[in-house]
């Protein structure tokens, strides 16, 4: 009987990848509570309520789910609005949990409606500057936790208190979050069987406790069962409606990006095809229980899928076993919680804060167009000093005025600015009718038509995954293409280095000014595409081919 729902093989495997995922979100679950400004038990009233639900609805198989760096911030500037607006943290719970709530609720009609399929046009230097905005947050705001120190709320509100953070720190709180980073970074050298975040928590929580150092603690946590926390809800004032609005929405389609993302992360691992409206539903679920239950809302993990899928989880048992191991431990070992240092906590924030960070982004900004680099820096800024609502919105309206402004521009000069044609249906030019007929099943033909830019980016992608196994080799006409921006180009680049995992072959004809200086400003030209697999025409590619690969 239960082999008609599921395959025992993969028992050991679900078990396994779900423990070690549940080991590795532990740490982080608490140190991510403590960020939001509700306390360590949030942190890990979300990382169980979504860890379970988001696997047993969701759309992705392998996905591990809970508190993330993005979705945290966000649920920090609420909670900081919230008690502004009230004037204690009790008062200002009804408003953060209707907010929660609402935010789930959201996540779950937008997968009904089929959102997903609009994620897609999201441009690259907004969700850059956004998630890089995200992670100098985190940096910034755990300063003065890292040193022992209490922080103040916003990012700009530390910067001017930074005199404080070297005249009043304490030593031993300070030791304490080095040898956390020291720690983080050293022990995957000597060991990749456990978490270096557990390891280092552990680690340096104890030194703590035996050497009875006077240090700021996380302090008591509750035990036991999560209550419902829906008193007061329906008696908000209506003053805070569009506070509840504003962040439901921002969470709902942050929480959205960040799970789709990662979702598509475990497709490439495990070469399925994950559900994008039925994984936002799950999400909603999850997030929706959280907030009821006083949890923070979170959303597909990075790094837990892909230690649950490197561990062997391969089916939502997995998952579900790594929300369940957390309710575990929230039952048994929760007050041993009491006694971990928050410079610790800031200790393991800081490092996985750098990898929010968009290093790719960074190092190719001085060679992306230039409206691709203003739309990311005026996000990132925005999103660090100012409203991660208006950062997002901005960032948008930007990047759509710039692209319509090179979309017109392109077009005065005569240019034909269309979509990418399918492969399906696609039929050859007439240059390519004699190879076309001889070779079709082994040499496919990609004609691009107008710009490569982040409204075609995930279409385009898509395509490439979906070329057969059998093929030896790609031509992308690129005769068209007068312009490429940064997404286009990471687009380009991924699918290129996925084609080359199948050992299928990529040629470039006739590349414009323009695109050939991008894909050499970021080295696609030529660590993943020769000098010699481009050619002017697409004959002297045939030619090549004739003579290199088909014999």
């Amino acid at each position: 009987m239960i082999a008609k729902y599921y395959d025992l093989k993969n028992l050991k495997g679900d078990i396994t990848g779900g423990l070690v995922a549940g080991v590795v979100a532990l740490p982080l679950a608490l140190a991510f509570g403590v960020q939001s400004g509700l306390g360590a038990i949030a942190g890990l009233y979300g990382a169980i309520a979504v860890g379970i639900f988001a696997a047993i609805f969701g759309g992705t198989k392998t996905q591990a789910s809970g508190p993330t760096g993005p979705m945290t911030v966000v649920s920090a500037a609420l909670v900081a609005s919230a008690i502004d607006t009230t004037g204690s943290l009790q008062a200002a719970m009804p408003i953060i949990v209707a907010t929660f709530l609402l935010g789930g609720i959201f996540q779950i009609v937008f997968g009904f409606l089929n959102i997903a399929g609009y994620v897609k046009y999201f441009p690259y230097p907004v969700v850059s500057g956004f998630m890089s905005g995200v992670g100098l947050i985190i940096i910034i705001l755990q300063l003065f936790p890292f040193a022992g120190l209490s922080s103040a709320k916003s990012t700009w509100l530390v910067l001017q208190d930074l005199p404080r953070l070297f005249t009043d720190f304490n030593v031993n709180a300070l030791l304490l979050g080095l040898l956390t980073v020291i720690i983080y970074y050293v022990f995957p050298y000597i060991s990749k069987a456990i978490p270096s975040a557990l390891v280092a928590l552990v680690v340096a929580s104890v030194a703590s406790f035996f050497l009875n150092w006077d240090v700021p603690l996380i302090g008591e946590i509750p035990s036991g069962l999560p209550s419902l926390q829906v008193d007061g809800i329906f008696s908000i004032d209506a003053s805070a409606y569009s506070l509840i609005l504003e962040y439901a929405i921002v969470l709902a389609v942050l929480g959205s990006i960040d799970s789709l993302l990662t979702s598509v992360i475990a497709d490439n691992m495990t070469k399925t095809k994950h559900n994008s409206n039925r994984e936002l539903i799950g999400q909603g679920i999850g997030n929706a229980i959280a907030g009821i239950l006083g949890g923070i809302p979170g959303a597909g993990a990075t790094k837990g899928t892909v230690i649950n899928i490197n561990s062997g989880g391969k089916t939502r048992l997995s998952g579900t076993i790594h929300g369940l191991f957390l309710l575990a431990v929230l039952l048994g070992l929760s007050k041993l919680a009491a006694y971990i240092p928050l410079s610790v906590l800031a200790g393991l924030l800081i490092p996985i804060a750098f990898k929010i960070i968009d290093a790719k982004g960074f190092k190719h900004l001085l060679v992306v167009p230039k409206s691709d680099a203003i739309v990311l820096i005026i996000v990132l800024l925005i999103t660090t000093f100012g409203s991660l609502i208006q950062a997002v919105g901005i960032g948008l309206l930007l990047a759509s005025l710039l692209f319509m402004k090179q979309a017109s521009d392109i077009a005065e000069e005569g240019l034909e600015v269309g979509t990418l044609a399918g492969f399906k249906g696609e039929k050859p030019w007439q240059d390519e009718l004699e190879f076309y007929e001889k070779y079709k099943d082994k040499v496919y033909i990609k004609h691009l038509y107008g710009p490569l830019f982040f409204g075609f980016t995930s279409h385009f992608q898509e395509e490439i995954k979906n070329i057969p196994k059998e093929v030896k080799a790609l031509i992308i006409r690129m005769d068209r293409v007068p312009y490429i921006d940064q997404s286009g180009l990471y687009a380009l680049e991924n699918a290129i280095l996925d084609l080359e995992q199948r050992n299928i072959m990529v040629l470039l004809i006739d590349v414009d000014e323009q695109p050939c200086d991008k894909l050499k400003s970021i080295d696609i030209i030529p660590d993943l595409i020769a000098e010699d697999h481009i050619f002017n025409t697409v004959e002297e590619a045939f030619v090549f081919l004739k003579t290199e690969l088909i014999k």
